[in-house]
C-alpha cells in the first residue's frame, strides 16, 4: 500500500473512532466535555483549511481511482478477450483489484467524513437544546416558587381580612 493510501486509511480509522465516540449512549455530563474536546482543534482556521485541502486531495484520489477502474474494465480487459493468457489476465485483474480497493478506501473515507460532521452537528444541537431546557426548567422553578410565595401571602392577607370582617359583624 502506498503512503497516501496508508494516510487515508489512518484518516478512516480516526473517523471511525470519532463516530463511535459520538454515537455511544453516554450521559450528558460526560458527553458535553467529550464533544468539546473532539471539536476544539477543528475551530482553528488553519486546521479547517488543512482539513479542506486533505478532503480535496482525497476526492481527487477517489476520482482518479474511478477513472483507472473504468480504464481497466473497458480498455485492458476488452483487449484481452481475444487472447487468453493466464499471467496477463492475472496481472490485469490484480491491478483492477488494487484500484477498486483504493476506490472503496477513498470513497468510504469521504462518505464517513460527511457522516461524522453531520453527527457532530446533531450531537451539538442536542446538547444545546438540553442545556437550554435545563436553564428554562430552573428559571421556571424559581419563578413558580416566587409566584407560590406571593399567592401564599395574598391568601394570608385575605384570611386576615375575612377574620377582621367577621369580628366587625359580631
Amino acid at each position: 500500500m502506498s503512503l497516501y493510501n496508508a494516510i487515508i486509511f489512518g484518516i478512516l480509522v480516526l473517523e471511525v473512532i470519532i463516530f463511535s465516540l459520538l454515537a455511544l449512549p453516554i450521559p450528558t455530563k460526560y458527553r458535553k466535555p467529550l464533544t468539546l474536546v473532539l471539536i476544539k482543534p477543528f475551530k482553528y482556521p488553519t486546521v479547517q483549511i488543512t482539513v479542506k485541502c486533505v478532503l480535496g486531495f482525497i476526492s481527487l484520489l477517489f476520482a482518479d481511482s474511478i477513472n483507472k477502474v473504468y480504464n481497466i474494465n473497458h480498455n485492458e480487459l476488452g483487449q484481452l478477450k481475444g487472447m487468453v493468457q493466464g499471467t496477463e489476465k492475472i496481472e490485469i485483474m490484480s491491478r483492477k483489484f488494487l484500484q477498486q480497493r483504493n476506490m472503496y478506501l477513498t470513497g468510504i473515507t469521504l462518505f464517513l467524513t460527511f457522516i461524522v460532521t453531520k453527527t457532530f452537528d446533531l450531537v451539538d444541537e442536542l446538547l444545546t437544546l438540553k442545556s437550554d431546557l435545563r436553564k428554562d426548567e430552573y428559571f421556571n422553578k424559581d419563578k413558580l416558587r416566587t409566584m407560590i410565595k406571593e399567592k401564599d401571602q395574598e391568601i394570608d392577607n385575605l384570611k386576615e381580612k375575612v377574620i377582621a370582617l367577621q369580628q366587625e359583624e359580631i
